[in-house]
């Protein structure tokens, strides 16, 4: 892969919930399909600090929350990623994420802050206008050490992703990839105050708590998307 972009990711919180697969195939571009794990699909929230994002031969990157909800599937070329939002906390790389891979980004306001007892608070209100209004107020707190992912478990399933795929507005379906080293989570706790963004995708909100992790972070390069 030829890298475009080059970024770090950090205090990385990941919150699922799994849920019925065809109420995911219900809301998937033609070409792909849901992929599943012991029977069930899921959808996640994704939050976490991006840092130092630059394209190839900058200088100086671009620093910023984001925040996704996500869902996964199978394609043409492999299983991979499919978003149905991703907010972040800057015009410019809101911008730059929605021309160069016609991504669902949208702006949001959001703050991230570290309390003395190493948990993270991570809030975020969409400001991008026309696009259905979206909060979340939680406060995350990893409980051990960070490990590597075992192969084959669910963990493993959500996290160990290097291709997305995404849909223009005309419908054309495309896929990127992404490299970094293997993911290293920890347990965690999630306390959440305020999350609409099952319901600004069209979805209610799942029942059940979720599976939360907390990765400490990594290097990611980004290549160009490619139609499918």
């Amino acid at each position: 892969m030829r890298t475009l972009l080059s970024m770090r990711w950090t205090d990385v919180l990941f919150a699922h919930w799994p849920v019925a697969p065809e109420l995911v195939a219900a809301t998937l571009p033609d070409g792909l399909d849901v992929d599943t794990h012991d029977g069930d699909a899921y959808l996640g929230v994704v939050g976490f600090r991006m840092e130092s994002i630059r394209p190839r031969g900058a200088p100086v990157g671009l620093s910023f929350p984001e925040l996704n909800l996500r869902t996964y599937v199978r394609g043409s070329t492999g299983g991979g990623v499919y978003f149905y939002n991703l907010d972040a906390d800057d015009r410019i790389g809101v911008s730059l994420a929605r021309g160069l891979f016609r991504l669902p980004y949208y702006r949001a306001a959001m703050q991230v802050g570290d309390r003395d007892d190493g948990a993270l608070r991570f809030r975020s209100r969409r400001t991008h206008r026309g696009a259905s209004p979206a909060r979340f107020d939680a406060t995350y707190h990893p409980t051990g050490g960070a490990e590597p992912v075992g192969p084959g478990s669910l963990d493993a399933f959500l996290t160990e992703r290097y291709r997305f795929y995404t849909e223009s507005d005309d419908g054309r379906l495309y896929r990127g990839a992404i490299e970094h080293p293997p993911w290293e989570l920890s347990d965690a706790t999630l306390t959440v105050r305020e999350n609409t963004l099952f319901e600004a995708n069209g979805f209610e909100h799942p029942e059940g708590d979720p599976h939360v992790r907390y990765s400490p972070g990594l290097d990611v390069t980004a290549g160009r998307i490619r139609r499918v």
